[in-house]
């Protein structure tokens, strides 16, 4: 099966290549089929100047790009050639290209059309099976997935959601239609309400908390790590915190902060904490996770908006006095719904930051000394986003949004990243390297990012913890080297890197070079291919006078002449790439060898690795 599948490769290649041939661009096409690629781009070229090209050239320029790696041109020409019909494999190269360039959106949108075209081709079917995989990595300001939970009710509030450490969904309502109504608001007060989790997420019907709820706004709430402490929002008229207004008639209560403990599985010992007052508002509590401190909402004297973000130290049943946390967090609008983080980040709702329009969720590391910042768009909205609370243990968040025009909660799920810190040093002088080329590449071999290393010779990249990833790193006048990076649970990788100075390469016989990868039956130039000859092209133009003859070797898996061809088109490419690089064709030349002279001499019974180091190219240095 394995050889009727090359064979049709082959054929389609071959097919593929040849149709849209015609006189006018026979000699480009010659040059093209020889491997010649840069004197092919150049006779290609001309047929655009001279206004005779059609989208049959636009391709075979872009094929020609694309097989000397030279990306920025290659895109050019295939989205010229793509304005017309053309077959899959442009649909795919295209792909590649852009994901080399970093637009994810657009490669997908090529693999679509790939896929379509080619269903049953298992690139095809990787891509169907997980089609945002490369965006996924890429976006490295996605921290959360969100999705639509079940328990929300239709036409009523529901926000203030906090997921305890035994699975309990605390929230609260406006869904007890039968109860008294808010006068300021026409609508039935707040009550508390628990829904149970259980292990694959699913929610039980919801519940009221009735030892907690009265006919008066009751909620949002916090619980402490152990889920045996409770602090809630209530308003002052279930205990006749008011002030009277206008003869006696008004009756107005603000809302403060009350703290319940677990007696027997119900909540009781309910008692207002010396923080409230009939003068302002305290609400939306958070308590970290130690107990020891509480963070609320509030717009008592001091702030520096309408409502601030404060805090208060908590021991047993004594509090210290409230600190406001500052311009890094409170602005001169409205901050409310503080949520604390067990890694002690906290998350809030503003809308006197810049966003994307009325609140939005923002989070603020207190470890830092940094400035609050914007959870993006995956979780904002233009509406109102709050109430953001994460369980680190459970793995789990929640929101609330009016985004479908009612209060709704949404479930947030942490998307687990990592730093991977990379420090460049010279493996001679052990000297920081500042400037050096590190890249990132996935699994796969897809390119992430690309950052160049600072003073320090150090650059950072935040990337997904459930992945592989390779470092490949590059300096002029360096060997470039690849380093592999493991998963992480989230820690912060640090990986020391050392490059040979590139003279070290040059022995008497060849330069010796890391071994140039082509994909299986192809023979284009691959970014790590691209990497590697920069340094045969770096050596060359130190040295003038050097002739380099490139010999390809492939393993023995294939029928002889198969291989021999394979191995001439391999080479071909090889020099061509150099050659695009400014290095003169008559210093190079190539050799297909096949399999007959295999590195490591073991016939039809060669392991894989054995197969993998007779897959090689040498270069070997030619004297007159």
């Amino acid at each position: 099966m394995k050889k009727i599948y090359r064979l049709l490769s082959l054929v389609l290649v071959i097919t593929t290549s040849s149709f849209g041939q015609n006189k006018q661009t026979e000699k480009a096409d010659q040059l093209y089929e020889g491997y010649q690629y840069v004197d092919a781009i150049e006779a290609y070229l001309k047929h655009v100047e001279d206004n005779s090209a059609d989208a049959y050239v636009y391709r075979q320029l872009a094929d020609s790009y694309y097989n000397v790696f030279n990306i920025g041109e290659a895109s050019k020409w295939y989205k010229k050639a793509l304005e017309n019909n053309q077959d899959a494999e442009t649909h795919y190269r295209y792909a590649q290209v852009l994901k080399s360039q970093g637009d994810y959106e657009a490669a997908n949108a090529q693999m679509d059309a790939f896929s379509r075209m080619s269903p049953d081709d298992i690139r095809a079917k990787a891509h169907l099976g997980n089609p945002n995989y490369i965006p996924k990595l890429a976006d490295i300001t996605k921290t959360f997935t969100v999705e639509n939970i079940a328990i929300n009710d239709e036409g009523q509030s529901d926000f203030g959601a906090v997921l305890s450490n035994d699975n309990i969904l605390y929230f609260v309502s406006t869904r007890k239609t039968s109860g008294k109504e808010d006068a300021w608001t026409n609508q039935p007060y707040l009550d508390i309400y628990r829904s149970i989790r259980n292990d694959e997420g699913a929610l039980s019907e919801p519940e009221g908390v009735e030892e907690l709820n009265t006919i008066y706004h009751d909620g949002p709430i916090t619980i402490s790590a152990d889920g045996k402490t409770m602090y809630f929002s209530r308003d002052g008229h279930s205990d006749g915190t008011f002030k009277k207004i206008k003869n006696n008639r008004v009756k107005l209560a603000q809302q403060g902060i009350y703290k319940a403990t677990m007696v027997e599985g119900k909540w009781g010992n309910i008692e207002a904490l010396p923080i409230n007052s009939k003068d302002y508002t305290v609400s939306h509590p958070s308590l970290s996770s130690d107990g020891k401190t509480l963070y609320f909402a509030s717009n008592m004297p001091g702030g520096l908006g309408g409502t601030d973000i404060w805090k208060v130290s908590v021991g047993g049943n004594t509090y210290g006095e409230p600190e406001n946390l500052g311009p890094k967090v409170n602005t001169s609008g409205k901050e409310g719904f503080p949520y604390i983080s067990e890694d002690n980040i906290l998350y809030f709702a503003s809308s006197g930051r810049q966003g994307f329009g009325g609140l939005d969720i923002f989070k603020y590391d207190m470890n830092t000394d940094e400035s609050a910042e914007n959870l993006g768009n995956v979780i904002n909205t233009k509406r109102d986003d709050f109430a953001f609370s994460v369980n680190n243990t459970l793995k789990v968040g929640y929101f609330s949004s009016n985004r479908s025009g009612a209060d709704n909660i949404y479930m947030a799920i942490p998307i687990c990243q990592f730093e991977t810190i990379a420090i460049v040093k010279d493996k001679d002088t052990n000297s920081v390297l500042p400037g050096a080329s590190v890249t990132i590449l996935d699994a796969q071999n897809n390119e992430i990012a690309a950052q160049a290393t600072d003073m320090k010779g150090k650059t950072e990249f935040n990337v997904g913890c459930d992945n592989n990833y390779v470092l490949n790193v590059s300096m002029e006048g360096y060997e470039t080297t690849s380093v592999p990076v493991g998963e992480s649970d989230g820690e912060a990788v640090e990986v020391a890197i050392e490059l040979k100075p590139i003279n070290e390469m040059i022995t008497e016989t060849e330069v010796k070079l890391n071994n140039i990868y082509f994909e299986f039956n192809k023979s284009n130039i691959t970014n790590q291919g691209a990497m590697e000859l920069d340094k045969l092209v770096a050596i060359m133009k130190d040295h003038p006078e050097m002739k380099i003859l490139v010999r390809s070797h492939t393993d023995s898996k294939g029928n002889a002449d198969y291989n021999l061809k394979l191995s001439e088109k391999r080479a071909q490419s090889t020099i061509q790439y150099v050659i695009s690089k400014g290095i003169d064709g008559q210093r190079l030349s190539a050799k297909g060898m096949g399999a007959t002279a295999p590195k490591v001499n073991c016939g039809s019974n060669c392991t894989e690795d054995e197969n993998a180091q007779n897959r090689r190219s040498e270069f070997l240095i030619v004297r007159d």
